[in-house]
């Protein structure tokens, strides 16, 4: 299996290089380094790594999963300082997040593509004794050749959406054995436990929640000051977050006919991917929106009604200064979600689309102690942002509610750390 895949590789890997390179060079984020994903480092970097001691390599992929891997590195360093990690990432929007937020001893590369070359060439100079692989980044060469060079290799945070899930079952025979070589395998449901039990055929799998619960909000985030785009009138902020395609225009039509009752609420919209900040903006345009972009730098000369945050790193900033969070991904025709435990943990008032495929579990918990707003149908969004406005009251108890739920579910970080130290 392994050689057919590394036969047929090159050929697939030329079919998506345009896809990298056009994301590389429209996507922000830290790109020095790049050429680290085809096992190529720098000499200073080869340095850095061959000077570490029994390195735990931990591999996520995206912003998300950097941010609770990072939180991850932090707490098993408070229990034993002198381990060294490496931490890679595949997009440069994680990279800038590792970058600018991994503890003392800790290495950041990017992660090489699974071609036993690449994957080779980077073991030269990366010795690990455990590696860790966030969710479900599973990539044969990667397992394969950590495991052939005598290192421990642990799934934590293990989960299987709905819309991979026929997926994994279908290629069952090809994902099989790559979950059988891992030494233990953390999942965060039990549905998450069912659908890998299907695929690894026999191999132990167990719950320990979801590491995302844990994660916490740095005691001094970023300034970032609302009113140069706002003034400095009394103001309600309703923020779009991490939205995709069709969302950031279904939301801003929404708030133009709430903002008619209620001129004091302004709107932040923070897209999933910055590099789509044009084409957001043409459509903010097209409604005739008083708007400013964060990307251009350019504080405007009078208030404006709405912020278009194009960038890369602040959500978190932004989200704090919020009083009401439309999460992304649910609506417009979008069903998979994104994160809703961060705003629960600043105690936002949490608006979701009806159904959230990826978090289905978080969204679930949260509405069954009212602690967000889901409404049925993209029409529906206006009657939620609307009572959200105008009712204080419900808006703030629904914000302590959520942060009050997911302080229950604290704990998977230290559970799974202790699992792999038993391993180690």
């Amino acid at each position: 299996m392994l050689f057919i895949y590394n036969l047929l590789f090159p050929l697939v890997l030329l079919f998506f290089l345009p896809g990298l390179v056009y994301k590389l060079v429209r996507r922000g984020g830290k790109k020095q380094g790049y050429a680290e994903r085809f096992g190529i480092f720098s000499d200073e970097k080869k340095m850095k790594l061959v000077s570490l001691k029994n390195p735990i390599w931990v591999h996520a992929v995206s912003v998300g999963e950097t941010q609770v891997a990072l939180s991850f590195i932090k707490k098993w360093k408070s229990r034993n300082f002198s381990q060294d990690f490496i931490l890679s990432t595949t997009t440069t929007t994680g990279q800038e997040i590792a970058f600018s937020k991994a503890p003392e001893g800790t290495v950041v590369i990017f992660s090489p593509l699974d071609f036993f070359i690449f994957v080779k060439l980077a073991l030269n100079f990366i010795r690990p004794k455990m590696l860790v692989i966030f969710e479900t980044e599973l990539w044969p060469n990667l397992v394969c050749e950590v495991r052939r060079s005598g290192a421990k290799v642990a799934l934590v945070n293990a989960r299987i959406s709905d819309r991979s899930a026929g997926k994994y079952e279908t290629f069952r025979w090809f994902f099989g054995p790559i979950l059988r070589k891992m030494d233990c395998i953390c999942a965060q449901t039990e549905q998450d436990k069912t659908r890998l039990d299907a695929i690894s055929e026999g191999l132990p799998v167990q719950i320990l929640g979801n590491m995302k619960f844990d994660q916490e909000i740095p005691a001094k985030l970023p300034e970032f000051d609302v009113s140069q785009y706002f003034g400095n009138d009394r103001k309600l902020i309703l923020l779009g977050a991490s939205t995709h395609p069709g969302e950031e225009k279904l939301i801003a039509e929404k708030y133009l006919l709430v903002r008619k009752k209620h001129p004091e609420l302004k709107f932040i919209s923070v897209p999933r991917h910055a590099e789509r900040g044009a084409e957001i903006a043409a459509e903010f345009r097209e409604l005739g929106m008083s708007f400013s972009r964060r990307s251009e730098k350019i504080v405007p000369e009078k208030p404006v009604d709405c912020l278009l945050a194009d960038t890369t790193g602040e959500l978190l900033g932004i989200m704090s200064k919020s009083d009401i969070v439309i999460v992304g991904k649910g609506f417009a025709g979008h069903n998979e979600g994104q994160n809703i435990i961060e705003p629960a943990i600043l105690g936002k008032a949490i608006i979701t689309g009806p159904e959230m495929r990826n978090f289905r579990f978080v969204h679930n918990v949260l509405k069954d102690v009212h602690g967000l707003f889901a409404v049925e149908s993209d029409d529906m969004l206006e009657q939620a942002i609307e009572k959200l406005v105008s009712d204080e009251k419900h808006r703030l108890e629904m914000g302590k509610r959520a942060m009050e739920e997911i302080a229950t579910h604290k704990g998977s970080t230290l559970k799974t750390i202790q699992e792999l130290e038993k391993m180690l």
